[in-house]
Formats: C-alpha cells, structure tokens, sequence
C-alpha cells in the first residue's frame, strides 16, 4: 500500500528515543510518516535503561554538558544548544512525566522508569497519525534507491520521499541495534563500532575472583593519565565495571588499542589525605593479620582488602602500602564486548552530514541517534544526544518534504 502513495511522504527506520523524536517532529509539521522497526516491539533498549531510573539528562551547565562529547563536541553543540536538556524537560513534563533532578544533577521521570513515558509518546504519535509498522528488517537499498524490507508478510519495497535512519549503535544487540545497517552504507565514512561505557576485563587470581565477584567498590577515586573520577565499581569474575570505570572508559579504552594494557590508579580511601593514610598505617601491628589491620586502621572492607592482597602477591613492595592504599594499579587488558556494552562508539561520521543530518551524498537521506559517529559518558548526555539529534533529523525531513511539495508547516 506504500508503494501506491504518491504525495510525498517520510520513512523513519528505528523506534527508539531518536526515531520516535524525528517521527514526531515530522507529524507535528503536519507530514505523513511510517515509522519501522526490525523488532516485534518498539524501543527496547529505552525500555531497559528504564530499569536502572532513566536518566533522561543532566543540569550540568551547558558548556561543561556539551564538552562531554569530546571529539563530537563542535558538531553537536549547535544540534544541543537547539534542543538543551531544559528542553527535554519540559518535553517530558508536557507527557503527563514529570521529572526530578537529583542531587549529583542527573534529571530522571518521577516514575523512576521508561515505560510510562513511551506509552505517554506512542499515544501522541498514535493521535497525529503516525503509523508504526514492527518486524520489518531493513536489507538497504533497491537500486533505484527504495527501501528493501523483510517482513512477515514477505519482501516489501516502499519509496519514501524522505528517510531518516535511527538504526542505532551496536551494543547490547538482542534489544534490536546491532549495527547490520553498516554494509548498506558502503562507500559512506563509517568509523568501526566499538563498545563504550563498559567494563574491562582484569586478570584476577581465581581465589579473588571467587571470593568478589559481585561485589560492589563503594566510595572511590579512579586516576587515569590526567583525569580523576569518584563513584562505584562492581567487581566482575573477569574484570571490573561500573559508573566510575565508565567514565574513563574511552581513554581506557584507546590506551589499550595502542598499548595491549591500561593502568588506572585507583584510590581506596579517596576521603583521607596520603598523609593520614600513612599516619594511620603506621601504627604497630601487634600481631594482626594484614587484613585485620587494614580494617581496623583504615575501615577497609574485604574486597578492598582482597584488592591490597592481589597487588601484593602480583610483585607490589609491602613497604609501599601507604602509597599502594591511595593508587593501586589496575591492570585492564581488554574493554569487555559490545554485547555487554551500555553504548557504541563509531558510526557514520557527522562530516558527512549537513546541518540537517542529511547525507550530503544522498539527498532526502537523513540520520540521527547513536548511529552517528560520536560517544558521551553515562549521566543523562546519551540520550540527550539521541533526543537533540532526532529533532534535528525530523525537522530536516521535514524541510526536504516541503520543498517536494508536501502539504504541512516544513
């Protein structure tokens, strides 16, 4: 039935947080939009974000919020500046979801979960008329630029107007996203996907692995080349993961491509000075087990004592524990793999596109979401990035129907 629209219309591939925003900003100028997705339900990995509080944003002052992008930062400051995350708030808000802010900044819904807020969006999408149609895997491009679907029902070739491509990145790929739209944009700069906030993998003796895994690093300092985090980690069975490891995950990440290993210094007791540390340490042991000691002078708990006793067994000078308690190395020699990964870095390069986020070699072809070529910490600028970029794409669709002489506002 696609194939027999003739006024101009537009295609959105993805249904998560940056397809659902370009579909709506396409609806709300008053344009016809399908919306596909491969899976049998839409935005899977938005709905399990949902399970750890949704964090929509961050309250982080906007110079500071958008340097977090790093490389992508110029590219993406005018598409965030356009849309900033006092934006995203009231956008939530005027669904029925209101939000908090909490106290590290971080801006979560009310509900404390995703799932209201996508039933809140697919009722306003549904009331403006776009369709949604699921299980449609898209296989690329028919040779006189159509799109090529497999669905249940059989091969099926629609010729939007305008495309928007919010396929997304590549991690945790059972949720939908696996990065297969890659060979369909063969001959386009499409940097490697790569995993981004993730753990890594540590070579633990398998007495601390047995012993810790699972448990939790509260209370910490990581260091890595000239970058400090505090937060918590998570001891795994082969490595180590968690908020405060994520935020150095991408320099961790590169110093292993180049080098085979990266070495965080981690700081046990980040709220005692070096010199009470060692004033502390210093006291007679009268007998005590290291373990003992440790707890009772710096109230270290056991997996903080386990990791003392690997660095010891693994060569570290005993004489150097003061300095061992305030940077104990970390030996990381593999970023665990995008299928455990929160995010992906890599993708289409945004040289590539317009302002607009169309294709600059593909005309009435536009992009968005974590497909794009760029990576930001955890804390709310993920999703920030999908929204902002989604508008963007859907308001540049928008134009490009317009200008084909679509009825709407543009």
């Amino acid at each position: 039935m696609l194939n027999e629209i003739s006024s101009p219309w537009a295609a959105v591939l993805g249904a998560g947080p940056a397809g659902l925003m370009a579909a709506e900003t396409l609806a709300q100028a008053g344009h016809r939009v399908v919306v596909f997705d491969r899976m049998p339900s839409v935005a899977r990995k938005f709905l399990m974000a949902g399970r750890g509080g949704l964090n929509l944003t961050h309250t982080e002052p906007l110079p500071a919020f958008i340097a977090r992008y790093g490389a992508a930062a110029r590219p993406l400051a005018p598409l965030i500046e356009a849309f900033p995350p006092e934006a995203l708030m009231r956008w939530a808000e005027a669904l029925g979801q209101p939000v908090f802010t909490g106290s590290s900044g971080r801006v979560f819904p009310r509900a404390m979960k995703a799932s209201p807020l996508l039933r809140a969006r697919l009722a306003r999408l549904a009331a403006q008329g776009v369709e949604i149609r699921t299980r449609h895997d898209w296989q690329g491009f028919a040779p006189d630029g159509a799109l090529r679907f497999h669905t249940p029902a059989g091969p099926s070739v629609p010729r939007p107007t305008a495309t928007v491509l919010a396929l997304g990145g590549a991690s945790w790929p059972r949720l939908g996203a696996d990065g297969s739209w890659v060979p369909a944009l063969a001959g386009l700069p499409v940097a490697p996907l790569r995993p981004a906030n993730m753990g890594f993998r540590v070579p633990w003796s398998d007495v601390f692995a047995a012993r810790h895994a699972g448990t939790p690093l509260k209370r910490i300092a990581l260091h890595f080349g000239d970058r400090a985090v505090r937060g918590e980690a998570v001891i795994t069975r082969d490595g180590i993961e968690g908020g405060a490891i994520y935020a150095l995950s991408a320099p961790l990440r590169e110093a292993i491509a180049a080098d085979g290993v990266a070495v965080p210094r981690l700081d046990l007791r980040p709220d005692l000075p070096a010199e009470e540390v060692a004033r502390r340490l210093s006291a007679p042991r009268r007998g005590q087990s290291l373990s003992t000691f440790l707890r009772k002078a710096l109230a270290l708990p056991p997996v903080s004592i386990g990791l003392v006793q690997e660095a010891l067994h693994g060569g570290a000078a005993p004489e150097a524990l003061p300095a061992l308690l305030k940077a104990l190395p970390l030996r990381l020699v593999a970023p665990q793999g995008l299928e455990r990964a929160i995010s992906s870095a890599g993708g289409l390069s945004l040289a590539a596109l317009d302002a607009w986020l169309m294709l600059r070699e593909r005309p009435g072809l536009f992009a968005a979401g974590e497909m794009l070529d760029w990576e930001a910490p955890t804390g709310g600028y993920l999703l920030q990035a999908c929204f902002a970029t989604g508008l963007r794409a859907g308001q540049g669709a928008a134009r490009w129907l317009s200008a084909a002489g679509a009825p709407g506002q543009g």
